[in-house]
């Protein structure tokens, strides 16, 4: 579904990607782990076409991001931000289908409104909270919302930017139980950069050790712990000492 050959980034001097090479197949869930300013969130951002590679090609189903028509190649996405980014100034109901009340999948208000309100019993809010603002939702609740908006339009490719951040550990369980349940039943792909190796063990098929702008290691879960990558080896196990400390 996604395939990244030799793809290179700057900014100015600071080199970002280094040659980053990555496949992605139909279905998988790919978790791609890394310190901060190692360029997981540049690599999501070239995917989906906000930022230009200086080099190399990026693959969405065979076709070059690049040169795809925008709307319709961003349709295939679905994103579950960060910091939630919802819209303190639209209602939960309007938050998940925002997608949906413009552009090319634009539906009437009310399907969109239905939509929502299914999307929002999906992760388990009752229909109740889709008239709510979002200041009025916990931490918690707000990461719902914006798992609902992220699946809301049916995306064939789901991205998660460090989806449990901020979240107590029980709540960050739930929503990773959430993330692999939604990916499962949807059959979407889907890809996540996060820190917290609870998230990377709940919802990976596959890993990707990114330091200095290249891949360092990738593979199976199941095969993560015992891969005898001193990167991953340091990362995982969160050690002070190692080749990535010696690099900074």
């Amino acid at each position: 579904m996604i395939e990244m050959k030799d793809v290179h980034k700057a900014f100015g001097p600071k080199q970002i990607l280094r040659g980053l090479n990555l496949k992605v197949d139909t279905g998988e869930s790919l978790v791609i782990i890394g310190g901060s300013g190692t360029g997981k969130s540049v690599t999501l951002k070239c995917i989906l076409g906000l930022l230009q590679p200086d080099s190399g090609t990026i693959l969405l189903d065979g076709l070059d991001v690049q040169k795809a028509e925008r709307d319709p190649f961003l349709a295939k996405f679905g994103m579950l931000f960060q910091g939630g980014a919802l819209f303190d100034s639209l209602s939960v109901w309007q938050n998940v289908a925002f997608r949906l009340l413009r552009g090319s999948l634009k539906r009437p208000k009310e399907e969109a409104r239905e939509i929502a309100i299914e999307k929002l019993r999906r992760v388990g809010l009752t229909p109740d909270v889709a008239d709510q603002v979002p200041a009025e939702l916990s931490g918690g609740m707000q990461k719902r919302v914006g798992l609902a908006r992220a699946i809301a339009a049916e995306p064939d490719v789901i991205f998660f930017d460090e989806p449990t951040t901020g979240l107590d550990p029980i709540m960050a369980g739930v929503i990773n139980d959430l993330i692999r349940e939604i990916v499962v039943e949807m059959g979407a792909t889907a890809m996540t950069i996060t820190h917290d190796m609870t998230s990377v063990r709940a919802i990976a098929d596959q890993v990707a050790m990114l330091h200095d702008g290249k891949i360092r290691w990738t593979g199976p879960i199941g095969d993560m712990d015992g891969c005898g990558d001193p990167y991953v080896d340091q990362f995982i196990h969160g050690k002070a000492e190692g080749p990535i400390a010696a690099v900074r």
